[in-house]
């Protein structure tokens, strides 16, 4: 019995339908390649696939995962769909490592049947954890102080794993933070419960909330609050396709972190946000989040920082 053949432009994308994966979606297609979205759209969303099929399935239903990856037969896999609010890992950790760690397992399972062999992975700075140094590189320490953190470290550690017993080719990219939206104004950031800076702060410049809350004026940074490197989402989605073919290069083992290179306190955003809108944007302050250290960037923060010629860094999906 003969089978398919494989196609060398189809990509499976898990959580395809989500905020990063979306927007990965769109750049694949502008590069050639037919994105295949697996998506529970659990907090992915339907109207977000625009470039190539969706089909619904969760990444621990092995059996759907099989029927996808035969109907298709990709020759490489993005994998974005996890849980990835860190508040909620530290309430919750059971779920976080049930749908990180053992949906990863169920997908590596899947593309060894099929021999599948490259895979990039959704990863995130928060495998780093505290920051031992005020630059962070990829050499720095890996030790998360959070369940988000260690699920995607587990998941590394099992792609290097598989890597040295079956040949995987992987890349790993960690992110900072995920901010913006579709230059083109096709996709952008919406989730039931908001909980990302930017996306708050122009709700209350545009007058669906009252008023925005900093987690903690008191953390040892120049103006006390939590610095952070805010990455495009665009940016963001470029990478991952420069992954794909390095992956298709030379490379067969990667880890790469995904920043600007800037840092920017949650004062200066706020600020920034007031110049760019001309509107009031009131705050109250309240106790520091758990699980959050200090500052996640890959450079030195700046005492004097703008963020308003950066590329569509405020831009956000109404």
């Amino acid at each position: 019995m003969g089978c398919a053949l494989r196609d060398s432009n189809s990509i499976l994308v898990t959580g395809g339908a989500g905020y990063i994966g979306s927007h990965t979606c769109k750049a694949l297609a502008a590069a050639g390649y037919i994105p295949i979205t697996y998506d529970n759209l659990i907090s992915g969303h339907e109207w977000a696939v625009k470039w190539g099929p969706l089909e619904k399935g969760d990444i621990l239903d092995s059996q759907r995962l099989a029927e996808v990856f035969e109907e298709y037969r990709p020759t490489a896999v993005m994998h974005f769909a996890a849980y990835a609010d860190v508040g909620e890992s530290l309430e919750q950790p059971l779920k976080y490592y049930e749908n990180n760690v053992a949906g990863t397992l169920s997908l590596l399972e899947a593309m060894r049947d099929l021999d599948v062999k490259q895979i990039i992975l959704s990863s995130t700075c928060a495998t780093y954890g505290l920051p031992r140094s005020i630059l962070i590189s990829e050499r720095h320490p890996q030790a998360p102080i959070n369940p988000y953190g260690t699920s995607k470290l587990v998941c590394e550690k099992v792609l290097a794993d598989c890597a040295a017993a079956n040949g995987l080719r992987f890349i790993s990219l960690r992110y900072f933070n995920a901010a913006g939206a579709d230059p083109d104004g096709e996709i952008g950031e919406e989730r039931e419960v908001e909980g990302h800076l930017i996306p708050l702060t122009l709700s209350v410049a545009a007058g669906r909330r009252s008023r925005l809350t900093i987690f903690g004026s008191d953390y040892d940074t120049p103006d006390g609050t939590c610095i952070r490197d805010y990455v495009h989402v665009t940016d963001l989605a470029e990478a991952h396709v420069l992954a794909l073919k390095a992956l298709r290069g030379d490379t067969t083992v990667a880890a790469y972190n995904l920043g600007t290179g800037q840092g920017f306190s949650v004062r200066e955003v706020i600020e920034t946000a007031r110049e760019v809108t001309g509107r009031i944007i009131t705050v109250k302050e309240g106790p520091r989040w758990r699980g959050a250290p200090h500052g996640w960037s890959r450079t030195r923060p700046r005492q004097k920082a703008s963020l308003a010629g950066s590329r569509g860094v405020m831009t956000v999906r109404r």
